[in-house]
């Protein structure tokens, strides 16, 4: 038996991101947990704002963002910038954190995370509370530290950060598996188990000769 609530925003895990906006001195950062991939040709997000929100007027006139993925050595700034405004702080000060120019938006980054996108508003929709700002990723940034070898994103090695109804979780487990799995091909699948067989033994082989 399932019980029914009243419809809500009760969609979870959902990201929790720091989105920097804004240029010089009006340079500010919102904590989002609305936001998500939207398409993939071109790739594009978005951000939903209230519109009482200081971020909102910024957002309506520059049209340009960057969002920055979060992790837990970030927890406390991540809640702190969304629990404050930016009328009445310089959240960047406050809070330590580094603005890092971005390669084609004019926002800055925020050199302390791990991955920032670059965004540009091509649409912004009305909803009622929020307004939802659909933008390109027109650049992406990465960390060297959390590429692996294969030059792939390490989501543990990261320690992302998800937002479920009003707390924050990491994300630390490994994989359960990949995109696909379930109707893999035997001969593909132990090709798969054989690699990360080899990487293990390598990673240990390494392990002992340090």
């Amino acid at each position: 038996m399932k019980r029914e609530f009243k419809g809500s925003e009760m969609l979870s895990p959902v990201p929790a991101v720091m989105a920097s906006l804004g240029e010089g001195d009006e340079a500010n950062i919102i904590t989002i947990a609305w936001t998500g991939i939207i398409n993939s040709r071109p790739p594009m997000t978005y951000i939903s704002v209230r519109k009482e929100r200081h971020s909102h007027d910024i957002l309506m006139k520059t049209r340009e963002f960057v969002i920055n993925l979060t992790t837990e050595a970030l927890l406390k700034q991540t809640d702190w910038c969304g629990v404050r405004s930016g009328r009445d702080h310089d959240k960047w000060k406050e809070m330590g954190l580094t603005k890092e120019p971005a390669s084609v938006v004019n926002c800055p980054m925020i050199a302390e995370s791990p991955v920032n996108l670059e965004c540009r508003v091509t649409e912004v929709k009305e909803l009622g509370s929020h307004d939802m700002f659909m933008a390109e990723i027109v650049k992406v940034h990465v960390d060297e530290s959390i590429i692996d070898k294969d030059g792939r994103f390490d989501v543990v090695k990261a320690g992302l950060l998800a937002y479920i109804h009003g707390h924050y979780y990491t994300v630390n487990r490994k994989p359960l598996g990949r995109f696909g799995f379930s109707v893999m091909k035997p001969k593909t699948k132990k090709r798969l188990q054989k690699e990360a067989h080899d990487k293990r033994v390598e990673a240990n082989r390494k392990k002992r000769s340090r």
